[in-house]
C-alpha cells in the first residue's frame, strides 16, 4: 500500500502497524485521540479492523476476552492521560486472570514532556504494578525491540502471562526507523512449550497411580490441553471438577464430572491433581479444613499456579498438555488404585443433585410481588440454548445463581478480582471473534450498568450477540416527604429501569419479559434477530446460596483458621 503523501511507510507508527498485523493481528479495540491518531491511521492503512468502543476499560476487557476465547493476543489502544487512567480496571482484571493483553497509549511529544502539556501523565509508572512489562518508548529505532519483549512478556516468557503496556511520544511515532533497524530485526520466535524434567513426572505417576481417591481440578492453564486432559480422566478413573477458568473444557456427558458434588469430592479426595489453577479464595487457599492431608500433585507454566499457599508432594513445571500426556505414557499399562466405585457413586449423586436443580429452577416459585425467580429465567436459558454457545456470565448475586445452573461449553465470567460490567464487552468481543457460534450475556441489571454503553459498539460493529439482564430494581429512589423543610427521606422504592428502551434507542431488537411463560419464544425471537437485549423482571426477593452466607465470608474465614492452625502445628508451635 502506496502512503499518503506527507507521510512515510517507515516511519515508527507505520512500523509498529505492520509488526503487529505481521503477527496476526486482524482486530485492535480502542478508543480516539490525538496521542494516537498516527497508530490509528497507520492501523487503518495496514487492514487491521478498529472496533471503536465508547469507554477505554471497555476497550481492555474485550481485549481479554479476544485473547482468552482464541488464545491469540488481544490488543487495545488508548489516548493520553485518562483514557490510560480509565483502562487502568481492564488491566487490573486482564492480570489476575493472566491474559495475554497489549495496551498501547501515546504521550505528549518529547520537548513538551514535563512542562504541562495535555494530558501528561507518567503513563508506564501508574500501571507498571498491573502490568507485566511496562515502557515509554521515546526513540523510533527501539519500537520493534520494545514489541518483540513486550508480547513476549505477555505470554509469560520471565514469569506470568498477563497485560503489557507500551506508549509512545507523538513525535517518536512520525520519526523514521532506520532501515538497518529494520532490515535486520528478526522477531523472537513465539513461546515453545515446556517440557516436564522426567523424574517429575515419575514422581507423578506414582503419587497419582497409587491413589485411591484421586481428583482434578484445572484451571486457566488447563485450556489448551483438553484432549491430554480427557485421556488421563479415562486412564486414572478420578472426578474433575472445573472452576471459572477451565468451564465447559470437560463435557458434563463426561463420567468424571462431579460438580455438583464439589465439596464432598474436595474432603474426601487423598490426592488433588491441579492443572494450570491457582489456589486462591475460591479454592479456599488449599486448607487443610476443606482437603484435609490430601496430597497434591501441581502442573503448571506459570509460578503462581504452581506453588502458592499449599505446595504439592509433586511440582510438574511444563506446559499442561505436554505434562499430561507425559504423565498417561509414562503410566503405560499400570493400572491405577483408583476406587472406581468411589468415582461411580459420586457421579451418580451428582447425576441426581444436577437433576433435582433443573427441576427445583423450572419450578422457583415466584416472589410475593408477582415476579419471577432468576432460577426460572436461567432454566429457560439452559433449555434453550445451543450446545456450542458461548455464555458470558456478569453480577453479583445473579452471577451466583448462574455459575449454578448453566452449564455451556464455553464460559467467562468476572473472575477472580471480581471485576462485574465484563459481560457487555466479553459478549461483543466473544461474538465478533467467533461469529458462527451464538454468543449470550448473562447479566445482573447493576453489572449491566457498568457498561451498557457499548451496546452501541456491538450494534455499529454487528456484533450478534444476545444481552440477558435479570432486572430486579436493585437501584432505589429515595421517596422524601414533601411537606418537610427539607424533603426528609422517609424510604426507597425499587426502580425497574427500562433497558428494553435505551437498548431499543440504539437499534437492537429488544422485549421487556414479565412472565416466566414468555421467556422461550422471547429468547428464540431474540437469538434470531441478534443483536439483542431482553430485560427480564425478576424478583428482588430470591437470594442466592453466596448472599445467604454473606458471600461465603464464614466458611472462607474457617478454612483460614484452620490452615493457621496447621501451619503452626507443622512449625511446631
Amino acid at each position: 500500500m502506496t502512503a499518503p503523501a506527507g507521510r512515510s511507510d517507515g516511519c515508527a507508527a507505520s512500523v509498529l502497524a505492520r509488526s503487529l498485523r505481521e503477527r496476526g493481528i486482524d482486530r485492535v479495540f480502542a478508543l480516539c485521540g490525538g496521542h494516537v491518531m498516527p497508530i490509528w491511521m497507520r492501523l487503518h492503512e495496514e487492514g487491521i479492523r478498529i472496533v471503536d468502543v465508547r469507554d477505554e476499560r471497555a476497550a481492555v476487557h474485550m481485549a481479554q476476552a479476544h485473547a482468552e476465547l482464541s488464545g491469540s493476543l488481544g490488543v487495545a489502544l488508548v489516548t493520553a492521560g485518562p483514557g490510560v487512567t480509565n483502562a487502568m480496571t481492564g488491566l487490573a482484571n486482564a492480570q489476575v486472570a493472566r491474559a495475554p493483553v497489549l495496551v498501547l497509549s501515546g504521550c505528549p511529544p518529547r520537548p513538551q514532556e514535563n512542562r504541562g502539556a495535555l494530558q501528561d501523565l507518567a503513563h508506564a509508572a501508574l500501571v507498571a504494578p498491573l502490568t507485566r512489562y511496562a515502557r515509554t518508548v521515546r526513540e523510533a529505532d527501539l519500537v520493534l525491540q520494545e514489541l518483540d519483549e513486550a508480547i513476549a512478556r505477555a505470554f509469560g516468557e520471565g514469569g506470568e502471562p498477563g497485560p503489557v503496556f507500551l506508549d509512545f511520544p507523538t513525535d517518536t511515532l512520525l520519526d523514521e526507523v532506520s532501515p538497518a533497524v529494520r532490515e535486520a530485526f528478526v522477531p523472537a520466535p513465539a513461546r515453545g512449550s515446556i517440557f516436564p524434567d522426567p523424574a517429575a513426572i515419575a514422581r507423578a505417576v506414582d503419587v497419582l497411580w497409587s491413589a485411591r481417591r484421586p481428583l482434578v481440578l484445572a484451571g486457566r492453564g488447563a485450556r489448551a490441553a483438553r484432549e491430554p486432559l480427557l485421556r488421563l480422566l479415562d486412564r486414572l478413573g478420578a472426578p474433575y471438577l472445573d472452576t471459572g477458568e477451565s468451564r465447559g473444557l470437560v463435557p458434563e456427558e463426561h463420567p468424571s464430572v462431579v460438580a455438583a458434588m464439589r465439596g464432598t469430592v474436595m474432603g474426601e479426595a487423598d490426592v488433588l491433581l491441579t492443572v494450570g489453577r491457582r489456589l486462591d479464595f475460591q479454592l479456599a487457599y488449599g486448607s487443610p479444613a476443606v482437603f484435609g492431608d490430601a496430597r497434591f500433585v501441581r502442573i503448571a507454566d506459570a509460578p503462581s499456579e504452581l506453588r502458592d499457599n499449599r505446595r504439592g508432594a509433586v511440582e510438574v513445571y511444563a506446559t499442561p498438555a505436554v505434562a499430561l500426556d507425559a504423565i498417561v505414557s509414562a503410566a503405560g499399562e499400570r493400572t491405577p488404585a483408583a476406587d472406581r466405585e468411589w468415582a461411580r457413586s459420586r457421579r451418580a449423586a451428582h447425576l441426581e443433585r444436577a437433576a433435582r436443580l433443573l427441576d427445583s429452577m423450572r419450578d422457583a416459585p415466584s416472589g410475593s410481588d408477582g415476579l419471577m425467580h432468576p432460577n426460572r429465567l436461567l432454566a429457560a436459558l439452559r433449555e434453550t440454548l445451543p450446545k456450542d454457545a458461548i455464555v458470558v456470565a456478569d453480577g453479583g448475586d445473579f452471577l451466583s445463581f448462574a455459575r449454578v445452573a448453566l452449564a455451556p461449553s464455553t464460559w467467562l465470567d468476572p473472575g477472580s478480582l471480581g471485576c462485574i460490567g465484563v459481560g457487555v464487552p466479553f459478549g461483543i468481543a466473544a461474538a465478533l471473534a467467533f461469529p458462527d457460534r451464538p454468543s449470550i450475556v448473562v447479566t445482573g441489571d447493576g453489572a449491566f450498568g457498568f457498561n451498557a454503553i457499548e451496546i452501541d459498539t456491538a450494534v455499529r460493529h454487528g456484533a450478534r450477540v444476545l444481552f440477558v439482564v435479570a432486572n430486579n430494581g436493585a437501584w432505589g429512589i429515595e421517596v422524601r416527604d414533601q411537606q418537610q423543610t427539607f424533603g426528609k427521606i422517609v424510604g426507597t422504592r425499587l426502580q425497574f429501569a427500562d433497558h428494553a428502551a435505551m437498548a431499543r434507542a440504539f437499534g437492537l431488537h429488544a422485549e421487556r419479559v414479565e412472565r416466566a411463560e414468555e421467556l422461550v419464544p422471547a429468547i428464540e425471537r431474540a437469538m434470531a434477530r441478534r443483536p439483542a437485549l431482553l430485560d427480564v423482571l425478576v424478583t428482588p426477593e430470591a437470594a442466592s446460596a453466596d448472599s445467604r452466607s454473606g458471600l461465603a465470608r464464614v466458611p472462607r474465614l474457617q478454612a483460614l483458621a484452620a490452615w493457621d492452625e496447621a501451619e503452626r502445628r507443622w512449625r511446631g508451635q
